[in-house]
């Protein structure tokens, strides 16, 4: 565990080199990124999510959809 006197060493070397107005675009920069990475996390979890419900969908499914009609092929045969 890194204590409380070497983590304000550590600042104030990362002050040093990089200067305050450095750090602070650099904290904007990363604040922004990581706001883009959740937006496009959630739309994919939104697209995800929207893409199952159409597999429930059985009209969608193309699979479903040629079964449906080989029975009907098969019922207007029988009848």
């Amino acid at each position: 565990m890194i204590s409380m006197p070497s983590l304000i060493i550590i600042l104030v070397i990362v002050v040093l080199l990089f200067g305050t107005k450095r750090l602070k675009s650099i904290g904007s920069d990363l604040g922004g990124a990581l706001k883009g990475f959740k937006k496009a996390v959630k739309d994919g979890e939104e697209k995800q999510q929207k893409s199952t419900e159409e597999d429930k969908d059985p009209k969608i499914i193309e699979g479903e959809v040629i079964k449906e009609q080989t029975t009907e092929k098969e019922k207007s045969k029988t009848e």
